[in-house]
């Protein structure tokens, strides 16, 4: 994916974002760091990339100025009408592969995620 990206100076979570908001419109940014799953420390790098780059807008919110609402720029809008159709990548990876074996990695993988997520809210790791 990074790589099909890279001419376009983009990185994998930065098209996420850029999807989020082609797709479902303007979103709070605490609510992109729930849905890719990623430290808000993070997401404000790459916001703050996507904004330097012209591709996002910030706006604060009305009732709490600490949280922003992000929303796709026309120069944003305009480079994802340019990027390719990255379905290709979902099709190389798992066609041909028995819906079952999905479904059990996919549940194994979330399953080991929730644990680790679990054990890192606790603090209790060694």
């Amino acid at each position: 994916m990074d790589a099909v990206l890279r001419p376009y100076d983009l990185g994998s979570v930065q098209w996420y974002v850029l999807y989020q908001l082609a797709t479902g419109g303007p979103t709070m940014q605490r609510d992109l760091v729930r849905l890719l799953k990623i430290e808000r420390a993070t997401m404000t790098g790459i916001v703050a990339t996507l904004v330097r780059k012209g591709l996002v807008e910030q706006e604060p919110d009305r009732i709490d100025q600490r949280q922003k609402l992000l929303r796709m720029t026309a120069a944003g809008a305009k480079l994802w009408g340019e990027l390719p159709d990255l379905g290709f990548i979902r099709s190389a990876a798992f066609d041909s592969i028995d819906a079952a074996d999905i479904a059990i990695a996919v549940r194994v993988l979330q399953t080991a995620t929730e644990r680790l997520e679990t054990l890192l809210q606790k603090g209790t790791y060694p």
